[in-house]
């Protein structure tokens, strides 16, 4: 999967990022790796959900799919 992030310079100095298909994704970093290595977490907890009470429903099916 392929995500545009937009990357800012922050006023007070190093940047930060939005992830427009991800709405409230978003991240800082005092420098520009940091703010890589904070876009991959950011996006990892942004799209990680709880499935564990879906499963409890026989009439649901949790599928893994790749985009």
């Amino acid at each position: 999967m392929k995500l545009k992030v937009i990357v800012h310079k922050a006023e007070e100095g190093g940047y930060w990022a939005e992830v427009p298909a991800v709405p409230g994704c978003a991240t800082q970093g005092e420098n520009f790796e940091e703010l890589l290595k904070n876009l991959y977490e950011a996006v990892d907890g942004c799209l990680a959900i709880d499935v564990s009470s879906y499963q409890e429903d026989p009439e649901c099916e949790v599928l893994d799919i790749v985009v």
